[in-house]
C-alpha cells in the first residue's frame, strides 16, 4: 500500500503564534499526514497508534509535536531512535526517512485535531478502531502500538483493558501474527509517567516487534 508523499510544515519552520492554532480547521478528517513507506513492499517493524493530533502538531504537520510532548525523547532514550528527533517546526525529510529505515511508521485513531483529545465521541472513536484494524490487516506491521489507554479502551469497547500487550481476540477481526499492544500517552499532562518509565515500554514493544 503506498501512500502520498508527507507535505512539509505549512508554517515553513516558523513556530505557530496563538493565531495560527486558532486557525486550524478541526473537522478536517486528516489533520496531519502519516508516517509510511511510499512501498508497498517495505515492512514496517512498529505501526504507532496516536489518538489524534492537537492543534500544534496539526498546525506544523508532524505527529507528537508539541514542545514539551515526551513522545520523542522516550523514543530516543528506549533505543528506537539513534538521535532525538525535534518534530516541534514540522518533521524534516531526514528524520522521516530515520524513522521509516528503523521500520517505525506513526499514524493515529482519527486524523481529526481537537484541543483534547477526550473531545473525541465515543462513535468517532469506534469508527476508528475499526479502521485501524482494516489498516493492520494491509500494512502487517511487526506490532502496533496505541499511545493511549482511554481512547483504545473506547475505541475497541474494551472497559477493562489494560496498559500492556492486548489479546488479539478481544479485537474483532484483528489479523493473526500482529501483537497488538497499549503504551502510556505520551503528553506531559500524563502525570503518571515520565521519559524513563515510557522509554521502558517503548523498549518493550519494540523487542516483541520482532527483527
Amino acid at each position: 500500500m503506498g501512500v502520498t508523499p508527507r507535505r512539509p510544515s505549512p508554517l515553513r519552520g516558523r513556530k505557530p503564534t496563538k493565531d495560527d492554532l486558532a486557525q486550524v480547521d478541526t473537522a478536517a478528517p486528516d489533520g496531519v499526514d502519516d508516517v509510511l513507506p511510499h512501498d508497498p513492499a517495505e515492512r514496517l517493524r512498529l505501526l504507532i497508534v496516536g489518538v489524534n493530533p492537537g492543534l500544534w502538531t496539526a498546525a506544523v504537520n508532524a505527529p507528537f509535536a508539541r514542545p514539551g510532548n515526551r513522545f520523542w525523547p522516550s523514543l530516543h532514550r528506549a533505543g528506537l531512535t539513534d538521535h532525538q528527533i525535534d518534530a516541534s517546526l514540522g518533521l524534516t525529510d531526514d528524520d522521516e526517512q530515520h524513522l521509516l529505515s528503523r521500520g517505525i511508521g506513526i499514524t493515529n485513531l482519527t486524523g481529526r485535531p481537537t484541543v483534547r483529545a477526550d473531545q473525541l465521541s465515543r462513535t468517532e472513536l469506534r469508527e476508528a478502531g475499526r479502521r485501524l484494524v482494516e489498516r493492520a490487516e494491509i500494512l502487517r506491521p511487526g506490532a502496533v502500538a496505541v499511545a493511549g489507554i482511554t481512547a483504545f479502551r473506547t475505541a475497541f469497547t474494551l472497559p477493562k483493558a489494560v496498559l500492556g500487550p492486548q489479546d488479539p481476540d478481544d479485537v474483532p477481526g484483528w489479523p493473526d501474527g500482529v501483537p497488538l499492544w497499549v503504551v502510556p500517552q505520551p503528553s506531559g499532562l500524563n502525570a503518571h509517567e515520565n521519559i524513563d518509565t515510557l522509554a521502558a515500554k517503548w523498549r518493550a514493544v519494540w523487542e516483541n516487534a520482532g527483527p
